[in-house]
């Protein structure tokens, strides 16, 4: 009976938290102290409410100087600008379609008191001229930053399949980078599988504002499975590469390419037919990459730079002596941006895609010597980056096992059933 009168309690509580409660009558004095409050509208570090704004995207023929002096900025601050904050703020690299807002006085004047430029979604440039001594900073927006666990099948290509999966194509590059030295992305197998664990950027909850660097992967290529950890081992320098999940570092000494966001039009062919020569064999010993005019070009490992200079068919180009087994050279520039004697760095601008030589497009001809001969760097076997060391390896596998799980989770995407398969099953 006590069980009884205590369900019957219980019910009666419940109820009596659904029922409508009456309301409390409204403060009129209150009541009229919010609608008479005053807005703020915060961003970019100011209330916008107390300026007049001019919003608008830099356009062809603009300039900082006469948007200031359209806007009452007097010429001495709009000088100084140009002159001392050339690092912060260079006013001639404004470019066209850069939104900008503009925080004028509320005064009969209407002066331009604040000018903001936005570098990108998150960076942005402001320039205060309230103040006698005018002042120009960086700042960047407050930045969300969101995991995402994503992975895909390989039917055609990768950016395909990245793209299929609603992925920021920026992670193509990323994957391409991390096995460039494990994996031939030109020759990819259909089925190939990857997954990846990267974070999204947001600018105010919704903006998208890009991707970080992948943190791990996986991928399967021709059924070999292929872990890639984003690990600082070098805290002192800021260094981050990749190891897999044997501690082994994913770099080599050379970087797979000398430019970025390219693709091989020619490879290294010793029997090459050229139709200007009249398809007559010219062995090709070398690997074109091709890339838009003025595109950087990069030292693929460190070295001394050995020549640089023009010549006949080569045109413009640069040769890197990188030990006593190792030379690259790299022709048909537009312009070099080393000399004959310096030390270059793996990753160094050493000059820019051009078409000088002889050349039927813009594009780098990538060439290797291995102990004096020539030979295609696609299939070298080149010396690793030194592995993890073994006292940092026990903190380096701590770290990875949650991560490494993580990733053994995520599921790859079900493959739609083809339309005959589909028909069979429903007789």
């Amino acid at each position: 009976m006590q069980k009884f009168w205590g369900a019957l309690l219980t019910v009666a509580i419940l109820f009596s938290c659904n029922e409508e409660k009456p309301k409390p009558k409204e403060d009129p004095v209150k009541e009229i102290a919010q609608i008479t409050e005053p807005e703020t509208r915060e961003e970019f570090g100011f209330n916008l409410e107390d300026f007049n704004i001019v919003q608008d995207t830099v356009r062809r023929g603009d300039s900082f100087g006469e948007l200031m002096l359209e806007n009452k900025v007097d010429y001495p601050k709009i000088a100084k600008v140009s002159e001392s904050f050339r690092d912060t703020f260079d006013v001639r690299k404004i470019r066209v379609g850069k939104p900008y807002l503009i925080l004028k006085s509320k005064d009969t004047t209407e002066a331009a008191q604040i000018f903001i430029y936005q570098n990108d979604v998150v960076n942005y440039t402001v320039v205060d001229f309230r103040k006698d001594d005018v002042v120009a900073y960086k700042q960047k927006k407050d930045v969300k930053y969101v995991q995402r666990e994503a992975s895909g099948v390989i039917k055609t290509s990768l950016s395909d399949a990245i793209l299929e999966q609603g992925i920021d194509y920026y992670i193509t590059h990323e994957l391409s980078e991390i096995y460039a030295w494990t994996i031939d992305f030109f020759r990819l197998q259909k089925g190939d599988k990857f997954k990846v664990i990267y974070k999204e950027k947001y600018v105010n909850d919704s903006i998208y504002a890009g991707s970080s660097p992948i943190e791990a992967a996986y991928f399967e290529h021709n059924g070999r499975p292929l872990y890639a950890f984003a690990y600082e081992n070098d805290s002192l320098k800021n260094i981050m590469e990749y190891f897999d999940d044997e501690a082994n570092n994913l770099r080599r000494t050379f970087l797979r390419a000398p430019v970025k966001f390219s693709r091989i039009s020619s490879r290294y062919n010793l029997k090459r037919r050229i139709r200007y020569y009249g398809y007559k064999v010219r062995p090709h010993k070398g690997t074109d990459y091709a890339a838009p005019i003025g595109t950087p070009i990069m030292a693929t490992a460190d070295g001394v730079v050995t020549e640089s200079t023009r010549r006949g068919g080569n045109g413009k180009y640069v040769k890197i002596r990188h030990n006593g087994t190792y030379s690259t050279q790299y022709l048909h520039m537009r312009n070099q941006n080393v000399k004959r004697g310096d030390n270059v760095k793996q990753g160094d601008v050493i000059g820019w895609i051009g078409m000088t030589g002889n050349t039927g497009g813009p594009h780098v001809c990538y060439r290797f010597w291995k102990n004096g001969r020539q030979v295609d760097p696609l299939r070298e076997e080149l010396p690793a980056a030194d592995p993890l060391p073994e006292p940092l390896r026990p903190a380096y596998y701590a770290y990875i096992d949650p991560v490494k799980a993580q990733l053994d989770c995520i599921e790859f995407p079900e493959e739609e059933e083809p339309v005959e398969d589909l028909l069979t099953l429903n007789e």
